[in-house]
């Protein structure tokens, strides 16, 4: 596995931090888990419960050890500096200053190990004047312009279902980051510190947006090339309440939608502007609710003209190619997404952990008996 080998210590909570370090364990990296005695991962008690935690907490925590560690104490604080010195990479999610305050800055992990990658996630980096503010995905989609671009043009912007700030712009862009760190490492040079903006990453999916808008194009909710301005592209009504997307933005598609919908006056209008293009919208929308999406889907399957159902969640798993590619299963621990890109068979090893399961052997590790151990959890060290 690509990442054997590699140790990783995760000092986050929630979402962001715990999605980056899953991706990391993944791929074979030893990640460990550093939780406050006694309380831990917020997330870890959040409905619904099994087995007495979170099933939450259980989809982003899986390939991990758990190691608790009160780091307000200098004893703690020093067995992390311990664990420093054996491990390539740091991950936290305090806000601005705070790993300073507690005496564990970038410069004092730094020069402890040389060559250690620390990965900063906060909602709206290390600098700038939100840099201390508090805030949730939605407030970082919002500063980006995600939020603003999301809905219809007729009603308010909508939230969206995916946390593009946690996962996107925290999650995914720290563990990519964080890669080509270790990269540089292996190649000779000293680690770094990765300031790592769920917001600034936000912001980075609008690249095309952004590029659009500087073009002299206007960017509007709901009137995006992919977004319902055209008809080739949006989401449609079905009888009884279901829905079927269509994707048919190049013109063979389109023109092989059109003649199979019956309606091949529409070829030469799919990038009509104006009211021709409102003509084809509601041409299709009295097309689509004419049959149900079952029936839509019946009809349409042998097309090749980018068009699917629009699939609710407890209809994903049992898809054919969802299926086939067997990205959902369940577990005791409950439902488990594998992997997007699986580098090895061998991705999963371990169930999620429980609060403080693994304390005793990773402390061992760096010299901690079982006096020393006991000694500890006397004084809610561990």
């Amino acid at each position: 596995m690509p990442l054997t080998g590699i140790r990783v210590l995760d000092l986050t909570r929630l979402l962001p931090g715990a999605f980056c370090t899953m991706l990391l364990a993944d791929m074979g990296a030893d990640v460990i888990k550093v939780e406050e005695p006694g309380t831990g991962d917020y997330m870890r008690w959040t409905p619904p419960l099994i087995d007495g935690q979170s099933a939450l907490f259980n989809a982003l925590n899986r390939n991990k050890r758990s190691l608790t560690l009160n780091l307000k104490a200098q004893a703690g604080r020093e067995l992390l500096l311990a664990l420093i010195e054996t491990s390539a990479v740091l991950v936290e999610g305090n806000r601005p200053g705070v790993m300073g305050r507690l005496g564990l800055g970038w410069d004092v992990l730094h020069a402890r190990n040389p060559k250690l990658v620390m990965g900063s996630i906060t909602g709206y980096g290390q600098d700038g004047p939100f840099a201390s503010r508090a805030g949730h995905d939605i407030n970082y989609t919002a500063i980006a312009g995600v939020l603003g671009l999301n809905g219809s043009s007729d009603g308010a912007p909508a939230p969206l279902a995916v946390q593009v700030g946690d996962v996107g712009g925290g999650g995914m862009q720290s563990a990519i980051a964080i890669l080509g760190a270790l990269l540089e490492v292996e190649r000779g040079a000293e680690g770094r510190w990765l300031d790592v903006s769920m917001t600034d990453g936000a912001v980075s999916w609008l690249a095309l947006a952004f590029a659009q808008q500087g073009a002299g194009e206007e960017v509007r909710r709901g009137a995006q090339r992919l977004s319902g301005r055209y008809a080739c592209y949006r989401v449609y009504s079905c009888k009884g309440g279901g829905s079927f997307s269509v994707g048919a933005l190049e013109p063979k598609f389109w023109a092989a939608l059109c003649d199979r919908l019956g309606r091949p006056d529409l070829v030469e209008m799919q990038f009509a502007e104006g009211d021709a293009q409102q003509q084809v919208h509601r041409s299709l929308e009295e097309v689509f609710a004419s049959r149900t999406r079952d029936e839509w889907t019946h009809e349409l399957a042998p097309l090749d003209a980018c068009c699917e159902p629009v699939l609710d969640l407890d209809e994903v798993a049992a898809h054919e190619q969802v299926a086939a590619r067997r990205l959902i299963s369940r577990r005791p621990t409950g439902v488990e997404v594998r992997p997007a890109v699986p580098t090895s068979d061998r991705w999963r090893r371990l169930d999620p952990p429980r609060l403080g399961e693994h304390t005793a052997e990773v402390l061992a590790e760096v010299g901690v008996d079982g006096t020393k151990l006991e000694a500890l959890r006397a004084d809610g060290i561990v």
